[in-house]
């Protein structure tokens, strides 16, 4: 009787075809990388503007709550925004969320009013590795008081947002 005998042939990628594939993957990988960097850096300064509106957005809306209301000198706690607690200078501009009408801000009050215009869904600016630092400067009109900087934490580029209680101003610097 005879046997069939076969020869069991290993089958798998030559060390050519391995070649290949991993300089077509480098090649992708140098075309790619740089991309996806470039659209990380796009997605913070999207997220800054985003921030920016919004405080924007609310600084507005609550002035106009103010002259809504009916009011013309400072105010504490305007009615018919947000939580009620928001307090305004005699320009309208919110200043802080504890009684404090005087456009002259402290890192504390920029906290509060970052808190009361933005409400519940504000990007942190405290606790571990907030996204924004809250620092003061002095007031870039000239007029007297201090403007709050709230400096984007989580690229490292020192981008800032600068609210100027004084006239309601929202600066944006993107670095």
């Amino acid at each position: 009787m005879k046997r069939d005998y076969k020869t069991n042939r290993q089958k798998g990628f030559t060390l050519i075809e391995l070649v290949v594939v991993i300089a077509i993957l480098a090649i992708l990988a140098a075309f790619a990388l740089p991309r996806f960097a470039q659209l990380s850096e796009q997605a913070h300064q999207s997220s800054i503007r985003a921030t920016a509106g919004a405080l924007a957005a609310g600084v507005a809306l609550t002035k106009t709550q103010w002259v809504s209301n009916g009011l013309t000198t400072a105010t504490a706690n305007v009615q018919g925004f947000g939580n009620d607690n928001v307090d305004v200078s005699d320009e309208g501009w919110p200043t802080a969320t504890n009684d404090v009408t005087s456009a002259d801000m402290t890192e504390a009050r920029c906290q509060q009013v970052w808190a009361g215009v933005l409400q519940s869904n504000a990007p942190s600016i405290a606790g571990t590795d907030p996204d924004y630092a809250v620092t003061i400067q002095g007031d870039a009109d000239g007029d007297p008081g201090s403007d709050c900087v709230f400096t984007y934490q989580l690229d490292g580029q020192g981008s800032t947002i600068v609210y100027d209680a004084d006239t309601g101003e929202i600066t944006t610097t993107i670095n």
